[in-house]
């Protein structure tokens, strides 16, 4: 569990890191360049500890992984705050200890109560329901993009703490990295900006997404999955979207109305109540 909400509070920070680099660079760039380079530290980590190449069934697994935080979660994110708050951002994902649980639970034997699936479908609805209201009654492009991200990063989440009990937590990350990093530099050398009008603030956001959060917070995450259980160490991203709300207003300026606020303390009752109930491993 103090693994989980060391890398929770990592993650926090996020949303706000990929807002102040999208001052600098397009979206595209952000997603993929930070991968690209979190993919260099992977490839000399990999190399250094001589670790061995994951066997064909944890290739499989290790498929979902590059799919959702190579891919889908660094891309559908950087999309969605170049148009919404960080703050926005940050209750939209509040859902994510369920969905990641929901994910463990589909793939990998686990199994949450009846109260479980309740919760998460009430959180579900919460975040659909903040959705509908700040779009005036219609689901913004942005808001489908997030739960793009929701989807996507619970299922690379699920899969990564089912493989660390045989890679490790920094290698599962490592390998998804460095298998994905040819496609990946492909696409941020097409996105890739005049350096030159980068920003401190830019390159700041950029380098911690790269080190932080597509790489070095993924150590403690799925090493704590492995230990304690996906849904149980997954409940610890309650509190993600409070230290989310808290980093946009103090880095970002972005001002906390009582709505944004309101639902984030509804999502985060309604996650922790769906802590309460049992998951059978």
């Amino acid at each position: 569990m103090l693994l989980g909400l060391w890398a929770v509070a990592l993650f926090s920070l996020t949303l706000p890191a990929t807002r102040l680099a999208l001052e600098s660079f397009d979206p595209l760039f952000v997603a993929t360049g930070r991968a690209s380079l979190a993919a260099l530290l992977a490839a000399m980590f990999l190399i250094l500890g001589k670790h061995r190449f994951p066997n064909p069934s944890e290739l499989k697994y290790l498929l979902l992984v590059i799919l959702g935080v190579g891919f889908g979660f660094p891309i559908f994110t950087a999309l969605a705050m170049k148009h919404v708050d960080a703050s926005h951002g940050g209750v939209m994902l509040g859902i994510m200890p369920l969905t990641t649980a929901a994910a463990g639970a589909l793939l990998f034997k686990e199994r949450p109560s009846i109260g479980f699936w309740v919760m998460a479908l009430i959180g579900s609805a919460l975040v659909i329901a903040f959705s509908l209201i700040r779009g005036s009654g219609a689901l913004q492009w942005a808001d489908l993009a997030l739960l793009l991200a929701v989807v996507t990063g619970s299922i690379a989440y699920a899969t990564g703490g089912f493989l660390s009990k045989t890679l490790g937590g920094l290698q599962v990350i490592s390998w998804a990295l460095v298998i994905a990093s040819p496609v990946l530099v492909v696409i941020a050398t097409m996105y890739a900006p005049d350096f030159s009008h980068v920003t401190i603030r830019g390159w700041t956001g950029f380098v911690y997404a790269a080190l932080i959060s597509q790489y070095l917070g993924f150590l403690p995450w799925f090493k704590g999955m492995a230990l304690g259980g996906i849904a149980r160490v997954g409940q610890t991203q309650l509190v993600q979207p409070f230290l989310t709300l808290i980093a946009s207003a103090m880095l970002l300026g972005e001002n906390l109305d009582t709505m944004t606020l309101a639902f984030a303390i509804l999502v985060f009752f309604v996650v922790a109540a769906g802590r309460k109930f049992g998951v059978k491993r």
